[in-house]
């Protein structure tokens, strides 16, 4: 675990106390600071009240001592300015006290060590778990944290040869000052998070602080095939601050850049273009993940890794949970788990990866709902509707695909694998892909996949 020994003696303000929260507070007081620490939830409040930790205040914003504190570590989930700034936000900022996140103190206490951070709209995870799994087969001294779920002040200390892997978050990259990226990773945008950033040039410039403090030493690997990253891309090539810029792609080979497309790798980012052979990768299908591919390759590469290493891990990577997630096969039949495409841009991914779809989706819809997917509805054999966004689905698919209203996820599921073991179609594939946020019927999204997946895996024993 990380201790920022800089703050020791220091007086610096916490404020929320969820995962990354307590991480912060806990990695402060290991390194001997005094926090003033406040949460909106009073079970949170009475929860650390409890552990009657030293050189803890549990005091409101308004009670903080402002003119003493060094800094305020804010937890992502906080309103920095959008739609309102946070309470605590605003007397940080009239005091004049930096506000940052937990990837900042580590920067700070680990600065000798090489920094990777990722973002994009989609794909992040994946492309972090999977450089993580490339400079691990490789032998590099690596650590994965920060959005995808590890608080980045939980991870191993680094030498001056470690990287840390980093998924970065709008929310964090409002939240750094000086963290300073040896490799940065910008896979995509699409319009998300816009409540929290107040329109779409707000979220791409918060994503943007990726770029703030590198230079001429450093990498940047930026997908090209939207038109607001594209964009980026030839602003970065314009400004000249940055050393080296890779180009990735799925759909086109870019002169200095990385395309990977029908499972084969088209290196031009060298002196001499080089091709790699893939094939199909059952964790990795989809030409999203192509662009996943691209990205970990190329940041690896950035780091040292010889090709032939990285291909070879990629070819092992057993993929993420909740993600375009092979749960089972049953008589030919697939299970797919992608819990995580809460929105319609992820959704598609996964309709495009396969074909003869019984599609389980909804929830709590996002603005957009499902109107941008019709290009695949001849994909679907049968969509079956759950959640909120049921009936508002319904008419959108009214006369176009055959639906059934099914209310749960649990009646969705036994209706799906019912009509596909019927139809007995090898290589359909029942897919969990709600486009819709969980929170009508889930706490989260990684409950509704693990409630997926044991249906799934209990249907086969059954079979």
């Amino acid at each position: 675990m990380i201790t920022p020994t800089s703050l020791k003696n220091s007086k610096i303000a916490v404020f929320g106390l969820g995962k990354a929260g307590m991480s912060t507070l806990n990695a402060l007081l290991r390194s001997g600071a005094e926090v003033y620490v406040w949460d909106d939830g009073e079970a949170s409040r009475a929860k650390l009240q409890a552990e009657n930790l030293k050189n803890v205040h549990i005091v409101s914003p308004e009670e903080t001592p402002w003119n003493e504190i060094k800094l305020l570590a804010l937890s992502p989930g906080i309103p920095l300015t959008h739609p309102k700034p946070h309470k605590v936000a605003e007397l940080a900022k009239a005091a004049n006290c930096p506000i940052v996140c937990d990837i900042e103190i580590l920067y700070h206490a680990q600065s000798q060590s090489k920094f990777l951070g990722i973002t994009g709209t989609n794909g992040k995870s994946t492309t972090t778990a999977l450089t993580g799994h490339i400079l691990k087969n490789a032998g590099v001294s690596g650590e994965v944290g920060g959005n995808i779920g590890i608080p980045v002040l939980d991870l191993t200390p680094l030498s001056e040869d470690g990287v840390y892997v980093l998924e970065m978050s709008s929310f964090q990259l409002d939240l750094i000052k000086q963290t300073h990226f040896n490799v940065s990773v910008f896979l995509n945008i699409t319009p998300d998070h816009i409540d929290r950033h107040g329109d779409i040039e707000g979220y791409i410039a918060a994503k943007c602080h990726i770029y703030e403090n590198q230079g001429e030493n450093d990498v940047a690997i930026i997908g090209v095939d939207d038109e607001y990253t594209n964009k980026i891309y030839e602003q970065l090539k314009s400004s000249g601050k940055i050393g080296r810029i890779i180009p990735i792609s799925t759909r086109r080979e870019i002169a200095g850049g990385i395309m990977v497309k029908d499972g084969v790798i088209y290196d031009n980012s060298g002196s001499i273009p080089k091709q790699y052979t893939l094939g199909y990768l059952e964790r990795l299908p989809g030409a999203h993940n192509g662009q996943n591919i691209a990205a970990a390759f190329a940041a690896t590469l950035a780091l040292g890794v010889q090709p032939e290493k990285a291909i070879a891990a990629i070819k092992s990577f057993e993929g993420l949970k909740h993600r375009i997630q092979l749960v089972s096969e049953i008589n030919g039949i697939k299970f797919i788990n992608d819990s995580k495409a809460t929105n319609a841009d992820a959704t598609a991914n996964a309709l495009r990866a396969f074909d003869d779809i019984y599609w389980i989706l909804g929830g709590l819809s996002k603005e957009g709902g499902i109107g941008s997917l019709v290009e695949f509805f001849p994909k679907i054999t049968h969509a079956f509707l759950i959640g909120k966004a049921q009936d508002d689905f319904a008419n959108v698919l009214d006369g176009k695909v055959t639906y059934t209203k099914c209310e749960t996820l649990a009646n969705a599921f036994d209706e799906a694998a019912k009509r596909a073991l019927n139809d007995n179609k090898k290589g359909s594939v029942v897919l969990l892909s709600p486009a819709c946020a969980s929170w009508d019927q889930w706490p989260n999204f990684e409950v509704r996949g693990d409630a997926f997946c044991e249906m799934a895996i209990n249907l086969k024993e059954k079979v």
